[in-house]
């Protein structure tokens, strides 16, 4: 799991992202926002989710998903950073299927024959306009 401490001068990344764990937990104090990813057909989207972080009598670690009034500045700008590293993911994500892609084209031949295909039916219409616009002249 990523952890980020949202406080000025800290915003260093500890671990990479768990199979199933967070793609990145930003925190403020007890309060943190936690980004998920959800593979899709259209490739990643990314939720986040804030809670408060308390320590119950035995000890245990909860959280709470509801904040003070006086919390509600600090929600804010963890939001503010969530939607920051979201983008930043997902710009991380198109520039490794732009990295896969140029690795796939590197392998694949010159010109697929498909947009050959094309190409010469394209060539062909436009000479069969032409030849029909100077008909009709």
């Amino acid at each position: 799991m990523t952890e980020r401490n949202h406080a000025p001068g800290n915003t260093s990344q500890q671990q990479q992202p768990e199979a199933n764990g967070p793609a990145d937990v930003l925190r403020d104090g007890n309060i943190k926002a936690t980004i998920w990813k959800n593979e899709r057909e259209n490739g990643p989207s990314y939720n986040t989710t804030f809670a408060r972080t308390w320590q119950d009598e035995s000890g245990a670690y909860r959280d709470s998903h509801s904040f003070s009034g006086t919390e509600l500045l600090r929600v804010s700008e963890l939001a503010r950073g969530a939607y920051a590293r979201t983008n930043e993911l997902r710009r991380e994500h198109m520039q490794e299927l732009e990295v896969e892609i140029s690795r796939d084209d590197d392998d694949a031949p010159p010109q697929d024959q498909r947009e050959n295909f094309k190409a010469k039916r394209g060539s062909q219409d436009q000479q069969s306009r032409s030849q029909t616009v100077g008909r009709r002249k």
